[in-house]
């Protein structure tokens, strides 16, 4: 048979068409119009479930991204007021101990030590946390090492000096921390 000439329906085709109107089923009384328009509806139904599971991945991705933004976005800024906090410290560890219980500087260091806790409590509270190093295994995730140090007493690889503190914003890393690590003496 061509796909010109007609063919009779199954029964259960013919119950289907029960009800249908006249113009949808040929003349031969087989109903293939009703069976192309049933197709073509099925692959519409499929089209419109693709394109709501796309639009759904899509709002997914937009909200992973927007709550990523929020978390995140202090990141540039973080970066910046970190120099501010190693210029602070690099300042109150140079006042001589003679200079601190002086009178006259007490209130100065006191004054600059509470500065430093006040930059730890707002890192603290935007998830920027200091990165931990001495006595630690080298992690190259966490850690950069910018020397390395023969050392009998620890292992290879083991992070001896902190040379200038590592950062994290929340699970992300801010700035590696800056390390010697031990290596075999020679």
């Amino acid at each position: 048979m061509t796909d010109n000439e007609t063919r009779p329906l199954d029964e259960a085709a013919q119950a289907e068409l029960k009800g249908v109107p006249e113009e949808l089923i040929d003349s031969a009384g087989n109903g293939e119009e009703l069976v192309k328009l049933r197709e073509e509806l099925e692959a519409a139904k499929q089209d419109i479930l693709y394109a709501k599971a796309e639009t759904q991945n899509l709002r997914r991705r937009m909200e992973k991204d927007i709550a990523d933004t929020r978390a995140y976005a202090a990141t540039g800024f973080a970066r910046d007021i970190l120099s501010v906090a190693d210029n602070l410290a690099r300042a109150l560890e140079s006042i001589p101990a003679d200079l601190r219980d002086d009178e006259k500087f007490r209130n100065l260091v006191a004054g600059l030590e509470a500065t430093g806790r006040e930059i730890e409590k707002v890192f603290a509270g935007h998830g920027i946390s200091r990165i931990a190093a001495t006595g630690l295994p080298l992690d190259p995730h966490q850690h950069q090492a910018m020397m390395e140090v023969p050392s009998a007493d620890a292992e290879p690889g083991t992070v001896l000096q902190e040379l200038q503190a590592g950062y994290m914003i929340k699970d992300r890393l801010l700035r590696p921390a800056m390390v010697a690590v031990a290596k075999k003496p020679d």
